[in-house]
């Protein structure tokens, strides 16, 4: 499947084009992370013909100038539309934290206009339907709790926090993100028509395997779970792993 040479978005990047792929992965990133998170899963990725199409939110790297948007849902809908002329039989969502709630979201909106997405990837993130009370929200704290927590998770280049001018140009994102993560309500409603295979870090405190199984009551298809060693972010050092789980789904899927 090949997109029309209309369909440049500013939320699209793709770092590693590849000629007449078999599959595409649509990436979305976690509360602060941009498109360029996916950079390594692109290069493992593309040798096995599956192009990797990474998300840029609004608020950073080269988006920096536009509004954030500040809920899971608000993202999802703005993406519906971007994302149409890539969507098909071929392509599959993949979302860590984050964005995995974006990329459920966004495969109902999807479906809901007849494209059912070849599979999602729901990484790092507990199932929708699991809510955690959560006394103190990260998105209204004051900016040196905000990076704090941030550091916590080892998900942002410590080089980050050492530039005070590129602290204040990611503060607003980083805002941004966790409260849309935070804010963010399951409404129950249709099931994904897409199956579903999670991923999550073994020692990711955030996400317990329970709550990454329920992950199954959110589809009709089939529903598969990969634990990696590591934590909330075990991705940036488990991209071999994480490819050829996902490159093993997309070949079943693919038959």
């Amino acid at each position: 499947m090949t997109a029309p040479a209309t369909a440049a978005s500013p939320w699209i990047r793709r770092y590693l084009t590849v000629a007449e792929p078999r599959a595409r992965l649509l990436c979305l990133p976690h509360a602060g992370g941009s498109a360029t998170y996916y950079l390594p899963l692109a290069r493992a990725l593309a040798g096995d013909g599956v192009e990797v199409l990474a998300v840029q939110y609004p608020g950073r790297q080269d988006r920096r100038h536009e509004p954030c948007v500040d809920s899971v849902t608000g993202l999802a809908d703005l993406l519906a539309a971007e994302v149409l002329p890539w969507a098909g039989r071929s392509t599959a969502v993949f979302g860590h934290s984050m964005g995995a709630m974006v990329g459920f979201e966004l495969a109902l909106r999807l479906e809901a206009r007849g494209v059912v997405p070849l599979a999602l990837f729901a990484s790092g993130r507990r199932a929708p339907s699991r809510q955690r009370p959560n006394a103190d929200p990260v998105h209204l704290r004051d900016d040196a709790g905000l990076l704090a927590e941030v550091r916590t998770l080892s998900g942002t280049d410590a080089r980050v926090f050492a530039d005070e001018e590129l602290v204040r140009m990611v503060l607003p994102a980083l805002r941004a993100d966790y409260r849309a993560a935070e804010t963010y309500v399951h409404t129950p409603g249709p099931r994904l028509a897409a199956p579903v295979q999670a991923h999550v870090g073994a020692d990711d405190d955030k996400v317990t395997l329970d709550e990454a199984r329920a992950w199954a009551d959110h589809t009709d298809g089939a529903f598969t779970l990969h634990t990696h060693p590591g934590g909330h972010f075990y991705l940036t050092e488990q991209v071999s792993e994480v490819a050829g789980a996902v490159l093993g789904r997309l070949a079943e899927l693919l038959e």
